[in-house]
């Protein structure tokens, strides 16, 4: 799912394309991304865009009268930045977005189609969109640490909430841990002042070098190569990689649809943290640390006698 450093470039981009030009019409290829009926995607036509912001994870455009158009991408929903009147692509393709300089093309590679677009009228009903995240990057460090201690979950899920932190998602919430030397499942209550404190610095500087990195990446392009895996990544995505900092062996916990990367001997102490889906196989076989870990590595399967 794109967060912060993608979305903030969709922006960027987005602005030096559209802003102060009116959106000609919009196209659908699916009737399914649309999930609002008022108002209607007819009464947009000829509007000229007042402006572009996000909310968490959704990209909002505005438009003349007070109209936004809220894009949520999801998992696997991307931007497309296309000549004018560009054809939908067929298996892919959501809809379009017509202006004079070109079309926005709105794809998702998943078959689920979790992407949407909403149609609102007046602020007060965009409001309705906003989880209520802390912007980490406008915070300071007192509101950062209320934050963390509204409610006792674990490092990983709390960052990850959208009600708690905005724009933070599975990849770079495995970053900022990492930065941060901290483990993905330890409880915010348990935090010392000092790890609160590495906390906030590195959410504050993965978000910001990662924005960076990817405008430097991209330059006066419009972004295709968003993804949640990068070769730059220290973490993420890395599962059995060697860490950049120490050379160990990235280790992964499964979860539903997600997966946490981390370092055990930068993050955890050594420790393995417990994935369930192996925990399972292996039973009473599971490392419980990096060295044993290394040893049934070194070892190899058992042989008979």
């Amino acid at each position: 799912m794109p967060e912060y450093p993608d979305l903030v470039v969709y922006l960027e981009q987005l602005s030096v394309r559209i802003l102060g030009l009116p959106l000609e019409r919009i196209r659908l290829a699916s009737p399914f991304v649309l999930r609002s009926v008022e108002p209607s995607i007819q009464q947009t036509q000829g509007r000229r865009v007042l402006g572009l912001e996000r909310i968490g994870k959704r990209l909002v455009i505005e438009l003349e009268g007070g109209i936004f158009l809220i894009l949520h991408l999801m998992i696997s929903g991307r931007l497309h930045w296309k000549e004018a009147g560009a054809k939908i692509p067929g298996k892919r393709g959501l809809a379009a977005f017509d202006f004079s300089s070109g079309t926005l093309l709105l794809t998702e590679a998943s078959s689920k189609k979790r992407a949407s677009l909403h149609l609102v009228d007046g602020r007060k009903a965009l409001q309705a969109f906003d989880r209520g995240g802390l912007e980490v990057l406008s915070a300071n460090y007192r509101s950062f640490c209320q934050v963390l201690a509204r409610e006792n979950h674990t490092l990983k899920r709390a960052l990850t909430d959208p009600r708690l932190f905005s724009g933070i998602g599975n990849a770079y919430s495995d970053e900022l841990l990492h930065r941060a030397r901290l483990s993905p499942v330890k409880l915010t209550s348990q935090l010392s002042s000092d790890e609160r404190k590495r906390l906030y610095l590195a959410a504050r500087e993965t978000l910001t070098d990662w924005a960076e990195r990817l405008r430097r990446e991209t330059g006066a392009e419009f972004p295709e190569k968003v993804t949640a895996f990068r070769d730059e990544m220290a973490v993420h995505g890395k599962f059995r990689r060697p860490c950049p900092v120490c050379g160990s062996a990235i280790q992964r916990i499964i979860h539903a649809e997600n997966e946490t990367n981390y370092c055990p001997r930068c993050q955890t102490g050594g420790k393995l943290l417990a994935d369930r889906v192996l925990s399972k196989l292996l039973k009473d076989d599971w490392p419980r640390t990096i060295e044993e870990l290394e040893e049934k590595t070194t070892r190899g399967p058992a042989t008979g006698p």
